[in-house]
């Protein structure tokens, strides 16, 4: 079976400010010779300490960012992030991404509708947008008037339900998460997850999901990637959190907080 996603020597460099009007500034190496598969209906937990990489390395497999080296491919086809956005339009039909903060990620001069109808008029998806956008909101469990109001009337685990609705209503085949349960509050977060998985399963999604938080990943994964100093350091079954070997993951482990 081909992979749905494979990255191969993935490296990503950034020039911090210079430290002299005569002196550049330094590199950094935000992620440094990854190789990872994802397979067709995996559901891959990547996690580790603050600066680690994992959201550089996200970044890249969903096409946001373009590897310093190395390449990216889905379903065996290149995905060529610094090329035309018109190159990029398939991927994009392919994926969805989550982030973080779910105020900042949502325009707040649009309309609920809109937004979640954005992706369908990007990719140029035939068919009825609004009659697509009433069944994404009843997926992700908010009320069809939502779409005429704005995010700011909405909480933070409503306005992250719009920001999911946005990332699947265009029925991709990978849904990418950067961090997306760290900004709400502990019930609300376990809401969240319960959504990720109840919408994994009924549309057979592939997920990418970020998080320094390992219960979340043990909760809503079934395969982990644990990084350090831009590296992967362990990545099997979620089952090897039980008794991780590395000591990177141990002390996540033990950092662990209990969901409910």
């Amino acid at each position: 079976m081909t992979a749905i996603l494979e990255g191969h020597g993935l490296h990503r460099t950034y020039r911090l400010p210079r430290r002299g009007p005569f002196e550049p500034g330094p590199i950094r190496t935000a992620v440094d010779g990854v190789d990872l598969t994802v397979a067709p209906g995996a559901r891959l937990g990547i996690v580790g300490e603050s600066g680690s990489g994992k959201s550089t390395l996200v970044r890249l497999l969903a096409g946001l960012e373009a590897p310093s080296a190395g390449t990216v491919t889905a379903s065996g086809r290149p995905v060529v992030a610094s090329g035309p956005a018109a190159a990029m339009r398939w991927f994009r039909r392919e994926t969805g991404v989550v982030f973080q903060d779910p105020y900042a990620s949502l325009d707040p001069r649009m309309r609920v509708g809109a937004i979640i109808a954005e992706p369908l008029r990007a990719l140029r998806i035939e068919g009825s947008h609004g009659a697509m956008v009433r069944s994404v909101l009843e997926r992700v469990d908010l009320p069809a008037d939502v779409v005429d109001r704005y995010p700011h009337e909405f909480s933070g685990g409503q306005r992250q339900r719009i920001a999911i609705a946005r990332a699947v209503v265009h029925a991709p085949r990978i849904l990418f998460g950067d961090e997306p349960m760290s900004a709400l509050d502990v019930v609300v977060r376990a809401r969240v997850i319960d959504l990720f998985r109840s919408l994994a399963d009924d549309l057979g999604l592939t997920l990418v999901l970020v998080s320094h938080d390992i219960g979340v990943v043990q909760r809503l994964c079934d395969t982990v990637a644990v990084m350090s100093a831009g590296r992967i350091v362990e990545h099997g079954p979620v089952s090897l959190l039980d008794a991780p070997q590395h000591p990177v993951t141990r002390a996540l482990v033990e950092a662990a907080p209990t969901l409910p």
